[in-house]
């Protein structure tokens, strides 16, 4: 027989089933969460710390780029020092600004700036019909208050002899009396107004009021010129003579003496040296630039020194302290006078100096500097104390250079 009929040895496909799939538990789906969780808190967190860390290095890289870079030496020790040079201030003797008095209009002007001229020159005429007006006027009133006196002064003295015989009464008398006393206040205010206007129509005429140079001339002709305004007419320098105003250094102020030459010199006059006179001094130091005020008279009679300009002044000074050589770039130009940069640490600091001895390329620093600063060579011009730069090496800011 065929096996295909045998029952038993037929497959049995009703009890075959699907690979049963193992269940997850509960806690170990939370397990799972909690290390996921774990996981994107510590990538967040590093890269929070990694932005954070990188911010810290882009501030400080662009605080390091934004410091100036500069060069420091120490400076060379010099000679003993036996002069120094102080930048002076050269003003006019007698520098006087001149205002009209009256009110009008300019008719004429006779000197232009540069000219010269003596005390009582005539400079400018005004035209003030005004006051010629209102002189009239009061010279017209002054004649009348004269007369009125004159009548008071004669009733006056009419009642006084009749009041001997009784043949006119005290109380008439004594009334014209006082009427020619209040007449005669009256002729002196008449003539005090008569002479205040003569006083302004003097002033038509503008007059030199001591020797000098005119250096301005501010109206021209029929320009209305108002006293009230301020308005300058003239300058007038007096340049015989300049004054010469240099600030000393505390340090040297017991070595200056009044009556002792000082030699100038000046930059349009290069290789000449004029000779002027220490005449007084401040007799106090300033405390704000701890220096003493002198003055120094030079003869200008042949008109070569301009007001104005610039002296260098050279005091003498006994040998005494050590002085030191800086190049002259290292120099700092200030309103609150000559400085020069020294690094601490990597902080800069604006010191006062006072230069001796200067050939253009270096000059001797007598006082405000010590042995161990450490001088900016080349400081730039926006430089500014308390600020922090950073110092290179001479060689390294050439090699950086040639790249």
């Amino acid at each position: 027989m065929s096996n295909e009929h045998n029952p038993k040895q037929q497959p049995n496909y009703d009890h075959e089933s699907a690979p049963e799939q193992a269940a997850i538990s509960p806690q170990k789906a939370l397990v799972t969460v909690a290390i996921v969780v774990l996981i994107a808190g510590a990538l967040a967190g590093y890269g929070i710390l990694r932005r954070h860390q990188a911010g810290k290095v882009l501030a400080q890289t662009t605080s390091e780029l934004a410091a100036p870079t500069v060069i420091v030496a120490t400076p060379k020790a010099g000679a003993p020092l036996s002069s120094f040079v102080l930048p002076g201030n050269v003003t006019a003797y007698t520098d006087s600004p001149i205002y009209a008095r009256t009110s009008g209009y300019l008719t004429r002007w006779y000197y232009d700036i540069g000219a010269k001229v003596r005390k009582g020159d005539l400079l400018a005429e005004i035209a003030t019909p005004e006051v010629d007006q209102q002189l009239a006027q009061a010279q017209a009133d002054l004649n009348t208050a004269q007369a009125n006196a004159n009548n008071a002064r004669i009733q006056a003295e009419r009642y006084t002899g009749l009041v001997a015989s009784n043949a006119v009464s005290r109380q008439d008398t004594d009334t014209f009396v006082n009427q020619a006393a209040a007449m005669a206040a009256a002729v002196k205010s008449a003539q005090a107004n008569v002479e205040r206007l003569r006083e302004l129509q003097s002033f038509e005429k503008v007059y030199a009021p001591f020797d000098g140079v005119v250096t301005a001339r501010n109206v021209d002709t029929g320009q209305l010129i108002d006293p009230g305004a301020g308005k300058e007419l003239f300058r007038l320098q007096a340049i015989q003579t300049l004054r010469v105003y240099a600030n000393l250094p505390q340090a040297f102020s017991a070595n200056v003496k009044r009556g002792s030459t000082i030699d100038l010199t000046f930059a349009e006059h290069p290789g000449k040296i004029y000779q002027g006179t220490l005449v007084r001094t401040a007799d106090a130091i300033d405390p704000a630039s701890r220096t003493l005020l002198v003055e120094i008279d030079v003869n200008n009679s042949a008109g070569e020194l301009l007001p104005g300009s610039l002296a260098q002044v050279h005091f003498k000074t006994p040998p005494a302290g050590p002085t030191y050589i800086v190049p002259a770039a290292a120099l700092i130009f200030r309103k609150e006078g000559l400085r020069v940069g020294v690094v601490n640490g990597s902080v800069a600091h604006l010191i006062t100096v006072v230069i001796g001895e200067d050939d253009g390329a270096n000059v001797q620093i007598v006082t405000g500097l010590g042995p161990a600063e450490q001088v900016i060579q080349d400081p730039p011009d926006s430089l500014i104390e308390g600020e922090t730069v950073r110092v290179v090496s001479p060689s390294s800011q050439t090699n950086t250079g040639g790249k």
